[in-house]
């Protein structure tokens, strides 16, 4: 039997800074999700923090309340567009077992590494937009904050989200990428990733459905509607580039699995899909 996302998240917490949350909150609210607004503290010691660690501070506030919750935790930041029906979609994992990290329910230059028989997928994601959270999982990344302090220091910039998968994996946890995504990145452009050499944007590659309100990089144009064609065109079209070029599906991967036709069918079937 199936497990439905909701029937097994104890809390969502919303990361933002100043941004608003009111649609996300609604949303989420409607799929029985029940969700708390983090905003990103002011203190006058911040001021010269960089925005990544400020940010990883707001996500660790988060990770210290998921490692106190006898359930799952669902974290997500202030511009993530759910799809309609999030809460009865499935989990992309199996909920009863104690070696899950994280499970990412928007997944940012994803690759594939291997996928059970029930079809859950292990692997990797850059983005901490959208995932879900265990409490072992939390604990690890309260870990993971100090040590990006202590080695790269909080006034730096640090890609710290891409360094999560390997960071857990080292300390024997598994961590989950979706079939397909919950959700898209409707933020805007972001500047400090891309001084520091990252793509500018970045969006689902193909969604599980129809999102649940418009996304912020359309809202205010006058060719809204177009902007958002041509933004989720793109986007299918960078995924399926992604599996072409076995940067989603890595060819020593695929040589190395005892089951290379269940990666297959994973990795193509998730873009057989008309939706946007």
């Amino acid at each position: 039997m199936t497990t439905r996302l909701s029937d097994r998240i104890t809390q969502v917490f919303i990361i933002a800074y100043k941004e608003s949350t009111e649609l996300l909150e609604q949303a989420l609210k409607q799929e029985g999700l029940q969700c708390e607004v983090l905003r990103q503290e002011q203190k006058e010691e911040y001021n010269n923090y960089s925005p990544s660690y400020r940010c990883l501070l707001n996500h660790k506030r988060a990770w210290e309340s998921a490692v106190q919750q006898d359930k799952l935790t669902l974290i997500v930041e202030a511009d993530f567009v759910p799809v309609l029906g999030l809460g009865k979609l499935p989990l992309p994992f199996n909920p009863d077992d104690n070696t899950v990290g994280v499970a990412w329910l928007y997944a940012c230059a994803p690759q594939v590494y291997s996928v059970s028989q029930e079809g859950y997928a292990q692997g990797y994601s850059t983005s901490m937009v959208a995932y879900i959270v265990t409490p072992q999982g939390a604990r690890c990344l309260i870990e993971l904050a100090k040590e990006i302090k202590e080695k790269i220091g909080a006034t730096n910039y640090s890609s710290w989200d891409s360094g999560v998968d390997s960071f857990l994996r080292a300390r024997k946890l598994k961590n989950y990428i979706p079939f397909r995504n919950y959700g898209e990145h409707g933020g805007m452009p972001n500047i400090e990733h891309y001084k520091n050499g990252l793509s500018l944007t970045h969006r689902a590659d193909v969604l599980y459905g129809k999102l649940a309100f418009t996304p912020l990089y359309v809202t205010g144009k006058s060719e809204g509607k177009l902007t958002f064609l041509q933004t989720r065109l793109q986007a299918r079209l960078k995924g399926i580039a992604r599996l072409a070029t076995g940067r989603f599906l890595r060819l020593p991967v695929l040589k190395g699995s005892s089951v290379p036709l269940r990666l297959l069918r994973f990795a193509v079937g998730r873009q057989l899909s008309m939706k946007l």
